[in-house]
């Protein structure tokens, strides 16, 4: 949606239909909170976005990170009720669709209804990946796992998969990965040291990918 509706097999005079509305927010600003009632899903045209529940005892849990072309909010449409907040992690623009909107064109337009199933598909993979990164026994495979992923995301929608932007902070990533930030540090500059990767503030290259996959075990 928003750059994936208008490809090669969506009829393209549905793009100006079907997308109401281009929104901007900042960092830190919210696009909706856990328990609203699902409005619309967005999809991200640049930027980035944490998606987090909030315990019964305040704490924090970050449920993933979500990159340019990437779709939030079509796990809400089970319970009708957005079930996670999601924040802006740098000035990011979305384009928003109306659920309603949405599940019509859907309907007639069997593209759309196969591009909403193949990205809940992913969702759940993506789930299922998460669960097996925190099965992980040591710091190492789980940073190593994470930037892999970020790494076959970026490139899936035709970025680059070897240099790209953590906007994300190193506490966000501990808090996702069930590190301290001491921790995710601690791996990061012994990752440099090794030759594997390079940082220069938010970006990241990822220099020698079998040597994290050997870490990784995949």
């Amino acid at each position: 949606m928003c750059r994936e509706v208008n490809g090669p097999d969506v009829d393209l005079r549905l793009l100006e239909t079907i997308v109401r509305n281009r929104k901007l927010f900042k960092r830190g600003e919210l696009l909706y909170r856990v328990g609203e009632p699902l409005r619309a899903v967005y999809a991200i045209r640049s930027g980035s976005v944490k998606s987090y529940v909030v315990t019964n005892d305040g704490r924090v849990q970050i449920t993933g990170f979500h990159i340019t072309g990437e779709v939030l909010g079509l796990g809400a449409l089970v319970a009708n009720q957005y079930m996670s907040e999601a924040r802006a992690l740098e000035t990011t623009m979305v384009c928003e669709v109306p659920v309603d909107v949405l599940e019509a064109y859907s309907e007639e337009v069997p593209s759309i209804r196969q591009q909403m199933l193949k990205i809940m598909s992913q969702e759940i993979l993506d789930n299922q990946e998460l669960m097996l990164l925190l099965g992980k026994k040591n710091s190492d495979e789980r940073l190593a796992t994470f930037l892999l992923s970020l790494s076959r995301r970026f490139q899936r929608r035709s970025y680059s998969p070897t240099q790209f932007n953590l906007s994300m902070s190193r506490s966000d990533i501990g808090n996702y990965l069930g590190m301290a930030e001491e921790t995710v540090c601690r791996v990061f500059t012994r990752f440099q040291d090794d030759g594997l990767l390079a940082t220069e503030r938010r970006q990241v290259k990822l220099l020698d990918q079998d040597r994290l996959k050997s870490i990784a075990r995949i």
